[in-house]
């Protein structure tokens, strides 16, 4: 024990390097979700995640747009706690049999005008675990999807450029309800 305390202490980390991203780009992308937000809402998005049952992936990535180095608040986007305040449901992971029920009840609670968006490769349509016996499947099997972003897992610029489109295409007469 006292060797691996003593060779902890004098070996540096190992860590990834921060990924390689254009600030200005992020901010004028973050800036482009939440101007539209407001003019097809009147108010800034406010977004729900769901975990259907994922492996966690996709929330690492998620929960990366409100770290210091994304920090989305700063634009008006916010998570919620609840899904009667949220605008947008991001579901990750294939909804297992177990998540079902909860998925449709938070869909339920959700006001109108609400969007839907299936994120990652799993949410899509069950991914490396569709077949499963605890699994139901993509997360349109169980409620009305508006947008799948892919990934395993999606970064948060695919999120982000994700939630414009969303916005986007509902400005142009997409599924609002």
């Amino acid at each position: 024990m006292r060797k691996l305390l003593f060779s902890g202490m004098f070996r540096a980390p190992v860590t990834e390097p921060r990924p390689p991203t254009d600030d200005a780009a992020l901010r004028e992308l973050a800036q482009a979700v939440d101007r539209s937000a407001r003019r097809r809402l009147g108010h800034s998005l406010s977004i729900r995640e769901v975990d259907a049952g994922s492996c966690n992936g996709c929330e690492l990535e998620i929960h990366a747009l409100n770290n210091a180095f994304y920090d989305l608040e700063r634009f008006g986007i916010r998570f919620v706690a609840s899904p009667r305040h949220a605008d947008v449901l991001l579901v990750t992971g294939p909804v297992t049999a177990n998540m079902r029920d909860a998925l449709e009840r938070t869909f339920q609670a959700t006001p109108d005008p609400k969007w839907v968006v299936a994120v990652g490769d799993c949410a899509v349509d069950g991914g490396c675990f569709a077949g499963s016996y605890a699994v139901v499947g993509g997360v349109a099997r169980v409620v009305p999807v508006d947008l799948h972003i892919r990934g395993c897992p999606p970064n948060p610029n695919a999120l982000l450029q994700g939630l414009l489109a969303l916005l986007d295409r509902v400005g142009e007469g997409g599924r609002s309800a």
